[in-house]
C-alpha cells in the first residue's frame, strides 16, 4: 500500500504493517488505567515524557482489560512515521501542509450509511462501559479521550470547524471539555449559549492522521470560517467524507472507527477534578501535569456510533505525538507567513518536541546579501507576532541542519554571543501552561502568563560570512565502503 492511498486509519495501520519497526502489536493484557500509559512511556512516547522514554514505534493494545475494543497510541509520535504516513521526508514536513493550503479541498456528505454507523448505541446508555478511555498517571481528574476531533457548526452563519480537545468523562452521558481561549468551538459555543440553546457536536476518533494533521492549524493560518478539513482534503488529494449524525443536528468523518454525538448544553458547568479531586486534568504538552479546571462546560452524549471491530486511538500523556501534532502545522504556517513578507529569506523551520511544538520554532535563513543582515530578526518577530504562544526562536544559517539538536548546539557556541546575539522582549503575553511565566519565578513577570520571549541569532553577520565557512571534504560515494 502506498501512502497516497491511505483514506482512514485502517489504511494507515496497512501501510506501517509493511514498513519495519514502526507498529507494534501486542495481545498481552494491559490496564487503560494508568498501566497503557505506564508501558508506552517505555516504548515510543518520546519527549517531553519523563525518562526513560524513547522515539519509537506506534502502539495498538489489542487486549484491553474490560473491553472488546483495542486502543492505538503514538500513530503520530514520530516525525519520521508522520513524513511517512503523508508520503514525503521529516525536513519536507512544512512544505507539503503548504501545499495542501494551496490547493485546499472542500469535505463531502456521504449518501446512505456510513463506516462510522456501521453500530450504533443511542442513549440511554454508558460511555464508561462502551469505550476504554484510558488515564496517563493516578493523579489524572478520570478518563479522558485525548484525539477526540469535535466537529461543529456556528449557529449563526452555519460555518464548521473541527478542533481536538481534552475530554474527560465524567458520567454515563457526561463529558466536560476544555477550551483553550480563542478556540473557533468555543465562539460557536457562547453564541448557543447567549441564545438559550445546546451547541450539536460530533466527536471523531480514529482517523486518517492526515486529517488530525490539519485540523491542528490554527489562526492567522486557518482564521474563523476557514474548515481545516478542506487542507486535510488538500493533503490527501481528494475531499473528506462526512456522515450526518444519527442523534443531533451535526456531522462527523465518515470513515472514524468511533464517533461519540452530543450537545453542549448552555449553563451547564462541571469541576473537571469531581471525581478524583486531585487537583490535576492530565499531563500536558510541556510535560508537566496539568491544574484541573473549576467549571468546564458540559457534553450531554446522545448516541455513540462505530465501525464494527472498532479501535480507539488516543494520546498517550504528553510525548511527540502530542508535540508533532501542534508543531508541523506551526512550521507551515511560519514558512507561509514569512516567505510572504520575506521572499526566500527563510528555508525551513522546525519546532522540535523539547519546546512542545509551540514554545519553541528555530528558523533557518539565508542571507544572500548585506541588505539581508537584521532581516532574519525580523523573521522571529513576525513569529512572534502570528503565534502569540511561541517563546522562543533560534536563527541558523542555511548550512546547518536544524532538525539536528547537536548541530544547533554547535551554531549556538560557535556563532553566538549571548551580549549581541540575544534580544530579549520582555512583557508579552505567552501560553498559560509554561510553569516558568510567573511572579514567583522572575521579579520581571507581572502576572502570571506574561513571558519573556527571546531571540538567540546563531547566525554568521554577512560581513564575517567568509570566515564561517564549514571545512568542506571530498565528494565522494561511500557504497563500496559500506559493503562488508
Amino acid at each position: 500500500m502506498q501512502a497516497s492511498e491511505i483514506r482512514d486509519l485502517r489504511g494507515a495501520l496497512e501501510f506501517l504493517d509493511g514498513v519495519p519497526g514502526q507498529l507494534q502489536r501486542t495481545r498481552h493484557p494491559v490496564d487503560p488505567n494508568h498501566e497503557l500509559a505506564g508501558v508506552y512511556r517505555h516504548i515510543g512516547a518520546g519527549v517531553p515524557v519523563l525518562p526513560p522514554t524513547r522515539t519509537g514505534p506506534a502502539m495498538l493494545f489489542e487486549s484491553v482489560k474490560g473491553y472488546g475494543i483495542p486502543v492505538l497510541v503514538g500513530l503520530l509520535a514520530s516525525r519520521e512515521r508522520a513524513a511517512m504516513l503523508l508520503g514525503t521526508t521529516p525536513q519536507r514536513l512544512p512544505f507539503k501542509l503548504l501545499d495542501a493550503l494551496k490547493h485546499p479541498c472542500a469535505p463531502v456528505f456521504v449518501e446512505g450509511s456510513a463506516p462510522c454507523q456501521e453500530v450504533v448505541h443511542r442513549a440511554p446508555l454508558d460511555v464508561r462501559s462502551l469505550l476504554p478511555a484510558p488515564t496517563n498517571t493516578p493523579l489524572d481528574a478520570g478518563p479522558f479521550f485525548n484525539l477526540g476531533l469535535v466537529r461543529a457548526q456556528d449557529p449563526e452563519t452555519g460555518e464548521a470547524d473541527v478542533t481536538i480537545h481534552r475530554l474527560c468523562v465524567q458520567g454515563p452521558e457526561t463529558l466536560s471539555i476544555y477550551f483553550a481561549p480563542g478556540r473557533h468551538i468555543d465562539a460557536f459555543r457562547r453564541k448557543a449559549e447567549a441564545a438559550g440553546k445546546a451547541l450539536p457536536v460530533s466527536i471523531s476518533m480514529g482517523l486518517d492522521p492526515a486529517v488530525y494533521i490539519a485540523a491542528c492549524f490554527e489562526p492567522p493560518t486557518t482564521p474563523q470560517g476557514c474548515d481545516e478539513l478542506t487542507v486535510a482534503g488538500g493533503l490527501r488529494g481528494g475531499a473528506v467524507q462526512l456522515a450526518r449524525c444519527v442523534s443531533v443536528d451535526a456531522s462527523a468523518i465518515a470513515n472514524a472507527e468511533v464517533v461519540i454525538e452530543g450537545e453542549i448544553l448552555p449553563g451547564e458547568r462541571i469541576r473537571e477534578d469531581v471525581q478524583t479531586n486531585t487537583g490535576y486534568c492530565m499531563p500536558e504538552f510541556p510535560g508537566y501535569l496539568g491544574s484541573a479546571q473549576p467549571a468546564l462546560p458540559v457534553i450531554r452524549v446522545t448516541a455513540v456510533t462505530h465501525r464494527r471491530n472498532p479501535i480507539l486511538q488516543t494520546l498517550a500523556g504528553p510525548g511527540e505525538e502530542h508535540v508533532n501534532l501542534a508543531g508541523i502545522p506551526t512550521e507551515a504556517s511560519i514558512l507561509q507567513m514569512i516567505e510572504h513578507a520575506m521572499p526566500g529569506l527563510l528555508q525551513n523551520v522546525y519546532c522540535p518536541p523539547a519546546g512542545g511544538g509551540k514554545y519553541l520554532a528555530v528558523l533557518q535563513v539565508r542571507k544572500a546579501g548585506p541588505r539581508d543582515e537584521g532581516r532574519q530578526r525580523q523573521a522571529a518577530i513576525a513569529a512572534f507576532a502570528a503565534f502569540p504562544e511561541l517563546k522562543h526562536v533560534i536563527l541558523t544559517d542555511e548550512d546547518v541542519d536544524i532538525f539536528n539538536p547537536h548541530e544547533i548546539l554547535w551554531a549556538m557556541t560557535t556563532r553566538y554571543q549571548g551580549d549581541v546575539s540575544t534580544v530579549f522582549i520582555p512583557g508579552v503575553r505567552c501560553h498559560p501552561l509554561d510553569p516558568s511565566q510567573s511572579p514567583e519565578f522572575s521579579p520581571s513577570i507581572q502576572a502570571p502568563g506574561i513571558s519573556c520571549k527571546t531571540i538567540f541569532d546563531c547566525t554568521v553577520p554577512y560581513a564575517l560570512k567568509e570566515k564561517f565557512g564549514r571545512a568542506k571534504f571530498a565528494e565522494v560515494d561511500p557504497g563500496p565502503w559500506m559493503k562488508s
